[in-house]
């Protein structure tokens, strides 16, 4: 086994029992104070470095590369911070559209693993502080921060920003954020900082008032997206709901006055957002012929989105190759989901995975049809296989079936 190997699998071990099995509340924490502490050992790094802010329950990934790839169309140096990975670790940190190389990752956890161990850090806790420390070191001009999990108590909210964004509020992690709508939008409107500016993606009944109320006491200026936003670019992520992360991608780059853009500039960051910051599984065309598409929705909202979209392409039959985990709402997310439709249920390869017969039980007690496999790659096959030309494949239900599929991509590819 590699050095690289040995220390991820030590990371992993340091994920939080709620990462492993899903629902363990017990298991989340209360508070800031042990990334504060990590970073005042670091040297606090991400005072180094102006920040875009970005949270929301679906678009903030794809938000973030898309104000990475404006700002580096600007010629601006750019450190991106996001998660989860889908194929590799380094995914999550990049400069520059790169991603971090494993060496790095083996150094950092090397020369700070005591003191990893003696805070008793989580694994998100010390990739936060290597990518801050990472970008720090580069001396990176800007970074672009994806929030992981919620907002208020995210690991990321140590930072100072220029301007925040949320993107959409659904119900997800209802366990650890709430179970209202309200509820999750007051976590994620934790990030809001005094005075900086603050870019909401949708203004609807059940989140308004909170944002409007948080953003009060914050005393911070508030941006409604979707009311400032008119004009709209091509840009090479496909999905329909990309439209919606544009105007937050684009509000938040007119709501500070630190890294100016030309409108020229922005269109040339939109039209190749997947090429300059390595962005994959958002509506990811991986063949013609028949048409397949990769993409990483995974809850209600997220899955009703890109259905309609998939339902209105072509007129052969569909194809869908499905995973989820655990603790998601599964009865929810088939709702979203064609009936007429042949399934291919599987299992992402973690340990919050969703037994593939209990997905395949749920659905066949709402009148789908599949047949349930060992793994995705098999689950893939078998619908590469059953599938004509005209027909079309979707794959997803969770962004760890599209990284087992992509991993699986990778292998036969190389």
């Amino acid at each position: 086994m590699s050095r690289y190997q040995e220390t991820l699998e030590w990371l992993y071990a340091q994920l939080p029992v709620f990462q492993h099995t899903g629902g363990q509340q017990s298991s989340y924490k209360l508070d800031l104070k042990k990334t504060e502490a990590f970073m005042e050992a670091l040297g606090h790094p991400y005072r180094h470095f102006p920040a875009f802010h970005v949270a929301g329950t679906n678009g903030k990934g794809s938000t973030s590369h898309m104000l990475a790839s404006c700002l580096q169309a600007g010629g601006y140096r750019v450190g991106l911070y996001t998660s989860p990975h889908l194929v590799s670790y380094t995914e999550r940190i990049r400069i520059q559209g790169q991603a971090i190389s494993e060496e790095a990752v083996v150094e950092f956890v090397d020369q700070w693993k005591p003191l990893l161990v003696d805070l008793r850090l989580s694994f998100f806790e010390m990739s936060v502080g290597m990518a801050y420390q990472t970008f720090a070191e580069a001396q990176v001009d800007v970074a672009v921060i994806e929030v992981g999990m919620g907002g208020r108590l995210d690991s990321t909210n140590i930072i100072e920003p220029i301007v925040t964004g949320i993107t959409t509020i659904d119900l997800d992690h209802q366990a650890f954020l709430g179970e209202h709508r309200a509820l999750i939008a007051r976590e994620k409107a934790g990030i809001f900082k005094p005075g900086i500016p603050a870019i909401i993606g949708v203004r609807d009944s059940e989140t308004e008032e909170v944002f409007i109320r948080h953003a009060a006491e914050t005393a911070c200026p508030l941006v409604w997206a979707e009311e400032t936003v008119t004009d709209l670019s091509p840009c090479d992520l496909l999905g329909d709901y990309q439209a919606s992360n544009q105007r937050v991608a684009r509000a938040m780059l007119a709501a500070q006055q630190q890294f100016p853009l030309s409108e020229a500039t922005i269109q040339e960051g939109l039209r190749q957002v997947a090429s300059s910051t390595g962005l994959q599984g958002r509506w990811q065309v991986v063949q013609e012929g028949p048409l397949a598409i990769f993409d990483t929705a995974h809850n209600p909202q997220g899955l009703r989105a890109t259905m309609r979209q998939f339902m209105r392409l072509g007129k052969g039959k569909m194809h869908i190759v499905l995973g989820m985990v655990g603790d998601k709402d599964v009865r929810s997310a088939l709702d979203c989901l064609p009936q007429d439709a042949r399934y291919y249920f599987c299992a992402p390869s973690i340990p919050r995975a969703l037994p593939v017969h209990e997905l395949q039980e749920n659905a066949e007690a709402k009148g789908f049809q599949g047949e349930a496999y060992d793994s995705v790659a098999q689950a893939w096959l078998a619908a590469l296989a059953k599938a004509n030309k005209e027909d079309r494949i979707y794959l997803g239900g969770s962004t760890f079936v599209v990284a087992d599929a992509l991993g699986y991509l990778h292998e036969v590819q190389a």
